[in-house]
This record gives C-alpha cells, sequence and structure tokens, in this order.
C-alpha cells in the first residue's frame, strides 16, 4: 500500500463538508497570486453557507418539521384575539398574573416531557402535587416543623413515590399506565388523610412558600441585567457550541443564524422585563420556573443521563443494545418525574396560601399533561423539550385567562382547551407518519 494508507485519511470533496472557521480564514489571507480574489472566496462561502442553512429549513417544512413555530403561531393568535376581545388581557396586570399562574403547573409539565421521552406516561403528577402541600402543610403548621425542613420533606416524598413508581414499572414489569394510575388513587388518598376534616390547611403569608409566588423584583438595575446576563449567556454559549463543532469538523450554521437568534432572545426578555416592570416587577415565580426549564434542557442536551433519555424514546431494544441502562433511566426518569410534581405542588398550595384538594382534583394532571403535548412533546418517545411545558401552558393559561376576563363559563374552557389538546395529538400523529414514512421512525 504506497505511502502508508493505514494512516491516510479519505479524501473529501469541500461540497460535503461545511468550511471551518480556520479553512476560512486560511482561504481569506492575501494571496500574492490573487490579491482581489480572496475576499470574493470568503463572501461565496458565506453565500453557499447560508445558502445550505436555507435549503435544509425548506427541507425540514416540507416534511412538516416545523419545531416551535406552530405553538408560537398560535400563542400569538390567542393573544391577538383576546386583545381584539377585551384591551385589558395584554396589560401589564394581566400578563403578571398569567406569569405566576403558568408556574406550579408548568412546572409539573416540565417533569411530564421526561415521562414522554422515553414514550410513557405519569397519571400520578396531580394527586403528588396535593401530598406535597399536604405533608408541608401537615408537619409545618400542625407540628411546627421549621419551613425549609418541611419543603425537603415534601420535595423527597415526591421523589421517592416517584421511584417506587419507575422500580415497579422498570424492575417488575407493572405497566407505566397501571402503577401511576394506582399512585393517583393511593397518593390522593393520603393527601386527603393530611388534610383532615377540614379539607385545607392554611400557612403563613410571609413564609418561606407563601414567597415563592408573592415576591417580586421590580429593581430596574437587577431585572434588566438579568435580561442582559442571560442574552449574553446565550450568545456565548451559542458561540462556543459552533466553534467546537467547527473543531471537530461537524455540520455548524452561519454566524448570522446565532445574531439572529440572540436579538429575537434580547427582544423578547427586554420586552418581558419591561411591561412586568410596570405593575410590581419580575415575580420570583417565573425565574425560578425558567432556572427548572434551563436546567432541564442542559440535563437533557449536554448530559449522558440526558442522550440515554433520548436514546430509550427512540426504541427501548435499541437503547438497550447500544450500551444503555434501560432499567436505571427509566427508574430515574419518574424520579424526575416525582420531584418536579412535588416542586409544583408547592407553588399551587403558594399561590393559595393553603394546602387544599385542588392539586389532586384531576385539572393539575390534566392541564400538565396538555401543555406537554400542546407545547410540542411528542407522545410517541423521543421527541421534545423542556420548553415545551413553558410554551404549552402559556397556551393553556391564556385561554383561561382570557375567557375569564371574558366571562364565559368554565364548561366553554374545557371545550376549547380540548380542542386544542386534539389539533396538537393530530399533529403529532400526522408528524410520527411522515417520519415513518421517511425511514425515521
Amino acid at each position: 500500500m504506497r505511502g502508508g494508507g493505514w494512516g491516510r485519511r479519505p479524501r473529501t470533496r469541500a461540497a460535503d463538508t461545511p468550511p471551518t472557521d480556520a479553512s476560512r480564514s486560511h482561504a481569506s489571507r492575501p494571496d500574492a497570486s490573487r490579491p482581489d480574489g480572496s475576499r470574493s472566496d470568503g463572501r461565496r462561502r458565506r453565500a453557499e453557507q447560508l445558502g445550505a442553512y436555507v435549503r435544509t429549513v425548506g427541507r425540514r417544512l416540507r416534511e412538516g418539521d416545523l419545531g416551535p413555530v406552530p405553538v408560537l403561531l398560535a400563542l400569538a393568535v390567542t393573544w391577538a384575539v383576546f386583545q381584539a376581545l377585551n384591551h385589558n388581557f395584554l396589560s401589564p396586570r394581566n400578563l403578571s398574573v398569567l406569569s405566576v399562574d403558568i408556574v406550579g403547573t408548568g412546572i409539573v409539565a416540565v417533569g411530564i416531557v421526561f415521562v414522554l421521552l422515553i414514550a410513557e406516561i405519569d397519571l400520578s403528577v396531580g394527586s403528588l402535587a396535593g401530598l406535597a402541600g399536604a405533608v408541608f402543610a401537615s408537619l409545618n403548621v400542625n407540628l411546627g416543623m421549621p419551613e425549609w425542613l418541611a419543603v425537603i420533606v415534601a420535595v423527597a416524598c415526591g421523589a421517592a413515590a416517584g421511584a417506587l413508581h419507575g422500580f415497579s414499572f422498570a424492575r417488575i414489569g407493572v405497566p407505566a399506565f397501571v402503577v401511576t394510575l394506582a399512585g393517583l388513587l393511593a397518593w390522593n388518598g393520603v393527601m386527603l388523610y393530611l388534610l383532615g376534616t377540614e379539607t385545607s390547611i392554611n400557612f403563613s403569608e410571609t413564609g418561606l412558600v407563601a414567597t415563592l409566588t408573592s415576591r417580586y423584583f421590580d429593581a430596574p438595575v437587577a431585572t434588566y441585567g438579568l435580561a442582559a446576563l442571560a442574552t449574553l449567556a446565550y450568545l456565548l454559549v451559542t458561540s462556543r457550541d459552533r466553534r467546537r463543532r467547527a473543531a471537530a469538523g461537524m455540520p455548524y450554521g452561519p454566524v448570522s443564524r446565532i445574531w439572529v437568534r440572540t436579538a429575537l432572545l434580547a427582544v423578547t426578555t427586554f420586552t418581558a422585563v419591561h411591561v412586568l416592570g410596570r405593575f410590581e416587577g419580575v415575580p420570583l415565580a417565573l425565574l425560578i420556573f425558567l432556572a427548572v426549564i434551563v436546567a432541564s434542557d442542559l440535563l437533557l442536551r449536554r448530559t449522558p443521563y440526558g442522550r440515554r433519555v433520548l436514546a430509550l424514546g427512540g426504541g427501548a431494544e435499541a437503547a438497550r443494545r447500544a450500551g444503555v441502562d434501560v432499567t436505571r433511566v427509566r427508574i430515574a426518569v419518574f424520579m424526575v418525574s416525582g420531584t418536579l410534581a412535588a416542586v409544583g405542588g408547592l407553588f399551587v398550595a403558594s399561590r393559595l396560601t393553603s394546602a387544599s384538594q385542588v392539586p389532586g382534583s384531576g385539572m393539575l394532571l390534566i392541564n400538565a399533561i396538555a401543555a406537554a403535548v400542546i407545547g410540542g412533546t411528542s407522545l410517541f418517545g423521543g421527541r421534545g423539550s423542556p420548553w415545551s411545558a413553558l410554551l404549552g401552558v402559556l397556551i393553556i393559561q391564556s385561554i383561561a385567562s382570557g375567557m375569564a376576563l371574558l366571562g364565559v363559563e368554565p364548561p366553554i374552557q374545557f371545550i376549547v382547551t380540548g380542542g386544542v389538546l386534539y389539533v396538537a395529538v393530530v399533529l403529532d400523529s400526522l408528524a410520527r407518519r411522515a417520519a415513518v414514512a421517511r425511514g425515521r421512525p
């Protein structure tokens, strides 16, 4: 073999491999033989790269892979309709109330996203949310336990219940639907027992849990500074990812895409801070919710555990052959769901300043699952994001808020929300069929 063939890399055409930063910088150096051609070469490469990105987007649109675009359009239409019907809908006061109301259900929906990613379901999250509030109130009010310790015990109860569900499903083989349905009934019974005959336990309106939904940040330096910090962090992280992909020889998008997305993020965050600041400020609950979403997204996209979850959603047998410990991942997923259900339940209790039967009534469970699905998480597993929970719960709560302003009765609200959920499921099924037809089940 001539020239040491074992150590030689196969040659690739320039059209098959995207240009890297190093190649562009080399091509843009002055050349004595082509003093005026280097700049045109650089411009041509950037134009080709941008054209390839546009073609990729066009192909995804033709294949029905629209990402969050339909959800964002649905949210924009919802806001536009309700604003036209009632000019108070987009007022700073109503948007501030909306930003706090979405938190409890939204955090529970983030846990549901984890379960849906492995193509399973957790029906116990509503009861676990109610149980967490009842455990906290019983320990703090009835037994005098410090609030911080009662919060830890309440969240630990949710994690333990989730671990039990996961163990029963992954190790024993009980279907997830059945074991979580049993959990829905059992934990709801425990919640009712703890609440007693009064059916609710009120706690301090100035304590730790109550502060979760009553604390606002109104200092412009802090709120606008936080918006600027979030935008800068996104710019640095995405730019770093692009450089790493370029150095590894992997496909990467144009710089213009990063700047466009950064600009959109800046407009969104600064507008939100400005609008919320016109009422009472940025709610602490909203910041915690966004922190949970960002942490969950990083966990799924940038850790080995997250890659195992997504691999399991693509097929249990394929994941097992790839070396994934399917049992441990499944148990961990249900633990995450139970933990976030307990955290969401504490936010619901904080909003009411009492532990009651409201979270376990079934509406929290329905809204959480609907939020995850409406936001774009697939019922078939392997596709979704914690940001789906944010988009979905925004649509659901916006419908509820808008109809409340219009004086629409609750039955009509249920009909509309059910219709939106039906459309989301139909679109998910059509996307699934299209993927199977393209040979990507």
